[in-house]
Order: structure tokens, then C-alpha cells, then sequence
């Protein structure tokens, strides 16, 4: 699988960023965006950076690090299947504890969640456009 310095940057230019642009979404300096994609320098960025590339770039941190080639930035997107554990801990127990009200409302709240992402990853695409 491709290091993190080669996808990052395959992914920069595949969406025809230029250092200096990214650098300015990210709030990082072109050289740091540089160094993101040397080999030889081999800097990884902090995990809030990783976050904010990922959002842009609308892709999983794992795939930005070279641990899956699946770019799927969430098996969450899915509207089919259980709640994934993560999204429930706050409910204060495992799934199997909810009873099905419960369930579907945290289905509806997923949805409005994932529908305001998406709004708010549209906006800015055409902002940014």
C-alpha cells in the first residue's frame, strides 16, 4: 500500500490543490506541506491535521496512512445495518441494552448528523470553487 507522503499527495493533486492551498485549508505553512510528501523528510501531520485533511479529502484517516485502500471515510455512512458501537457509548451501555425506540432514535440523529456534514461539505466545496 502506498505510504502516507504518496497518497497525501496524490490526493492534493487529484483535486488540483497546490501546496500553497493546502497549506492555507489546513492552517500549516507550504514547507510542512512539503515535507508531508517526502519520503526522505518523512513528517506525519498531528491528528487534528490528519482530521482536517481527511474531511477534505472526504477519505478515512486509515486510507490517508496507508493501512486500507479502501478510501471509505466511515463505514457509518451506511444508513443499513446496526449502530456502530462508537456512536452509541454515550447511551451508557452496548447496543443490545437499547431497546428499539432508542435505536431508531439515534438512527434519526445519525441521519440529521450525516445530512448536516454533507451540507456543510457542500458549502464549502462550492466556496472554495
Amino acid at each position: 500500500m502506498p505510504s502516507f507522503h504518496a497518497r497525501f499527495k496524490m490526493l492534493r493533486e487529484k483535486h488540483k490543490l497546490t501546496q500553497d492551498q493546502m497549506a492555507e485549508r489546513i492552517g500549516v505553512s507550504r514547507p510542512t506541506i512539503a515535507g508531508y510528501e517526502s519520503e526522505e523528510k518523512n513528517r506525519i501531520p498531528r491528528e487534528d491535521t490528519l482530521h482536517k485533511i481527511a474531511d477534505i479529502f472526504d477519505v478515512s484517516i486509515d486510507y490517508l496512512l496507508g493501512r486500507t485502500d479502501d478510501p471509505s471515510p466511515s463505514a457509518a455512512k451506511t444508513s443499513e445495518g446496526p449502530i456502530p458501537g462508537v456512536y452509541i457509548a454515550w447511551l451508557g451501555g452496548p447496543p443490545e441494552t437499547m431497546d428499539e425506540e432508542e435505536a431508531e432514535h439515534l438512527r434519526q440523529e445519525l441521519e440529521m448528523f450525516r445530512a448536516f456534514k454533507e451540507k456543510r461539505r457542500q458549502e464549502k466545496k462550492l466556496k472554495d470553487n
